[in-house]
């Protein structure tokens, strides 16, 4: 169960993570936030049940929180973004839905907020680990746009805000079964707005 540690001339100069550790972690969160909930995702449980101390999560994780953000969010800005600010929306668009339907996010999500409200620091550190990067792309993409008088002056953080919120609910709370009529129908209202003509 416990971490085999590295001799300690090797702990000296920084051991290297395992990777098997990390994945084991990061899995059994993820089953068990489906299977238990978020609540019932403690730490202690993560580890017993991925065979790992509790010591090898929190040195790669300081809380629960950031743990369950990193297994809901794994893989973050692995689609490359589309060069037309339309297309882009778009994309932006079938991401959020996809990302929401996912029932690991569905059950990470209320917690994790609730859990962040008590931690600025990890609120900003968790937001810019999800968005940051992609709202400053979209505040570049709708600048270019605008300049070229392809789209309306807009505020791209509102624009963002739009398309994370429609998708939220439509998948959450009206819990719609056609992702690809709701991504096009949110993408369409979202462009009308968006869009010079």
């Amino acid at each position: 169960m416990a971490e085999v540690d590295a001799p300690s001339r090797h702990r000296r100069k920084g051991s290297r993570r395992d990777p098997a550790i990390d994945e084991a972690v990061l899995a059994t969160t993820r089953e068990l936030l489906v299977t238990r909930g978020y609540a019932a995702t403690t730490i202690d449980l993560v580890a017993t049940t991925a065979g790992v101390s509790r010591p090898a999560i929190y040195r790669r994780w300081a809380s629960k929180a950031q743990l369950v953000h990193e297994a809901a969010f794994p893989d973050l800005g692995s689609e490359p973004a589309e060069d037309d600010l339309a297309a882009e929306i778009v994309r932006l668009c079938r991401g959020a839905i996809r990302m929401y339907r996912d029932p690991v996010v569905r059950e990470a999500i209320p917690g994790v907020l609730v859990d962040l409200r008590a931690d600025p620091r990890m609120r900003r550190l968790l937001g810019d680990r999800l968005e940051s990067a992609a709202r400053k792309d979209l505040a570049r993409r709708v600048n270019d746009a605008v300049a070229g008088g392809t789209a309306r002056a807009i505020d791209a953080n509102a624009l963002m805000d739009v398309i994370a919120g429609g998708a939220w609910y439509a998948v959450c709370v009206r819990r719609v079964k056609n992702a690809d009529g709701a991504a096009r129908d949110l993408a369409e209202l979202i462009l009308r707005g968006v869009l010079a003509s």
